[in-house]
């Protein structure tokens, strides 16, 4: 759940929000809000006694915290790799729109008709 949220929310919470720092939050709030819940489902069924547990009990999950954190650490990464991409476009958008302006001094104009005849 935590992956789909990262892979889902991440690249375009960074992209769509112009500051750094509500993307990163609101990646943060969805994040943990999906940690929340996935850690607890799978607490429930290592304690419940499922066929299948995700955590043994009596041992600490040291390996689902790294993993968790690694994924917490690439979506922040992903939400940098949006704000990147969306100031690329937004600088190359920029500089195609400059072009050469015809200006009053560069060729024949109203005023320098009138001037001349």
């Amino acid at each position: 759940m935590i992956a789909v949220v990262t892979i889902l929310g991440a690249f375009p919470l960074g992209y769509f929000l112009k500051s750094r720092l509500a993307a990163n939050t609101a990646y943060a709030v969805a994040y943990l809000w999906a940690f929340t819940f996935q850690t607890l489902y799978l607490l429930l069924d290592s304690l419940d006694g499922g066929a299948n547990p995700a955590f043994e009990t009596g041992t600490f999950p040291t390996s689902y915290g790294v993993v968790t954190l690694a994924i917490f650490v690439v979506g922040f990464g992903l939400v940098n790799l949006g704000h990147w991409v969306r100031g690329r476009r937004q600088t190359s958008s920029r500089s195609s729109r400059t072009g050469t302006i015809a200006t009053a001094t560069a060729g024949n104009t109203a005023a320098s008709a009138n001037v001349a005849g």
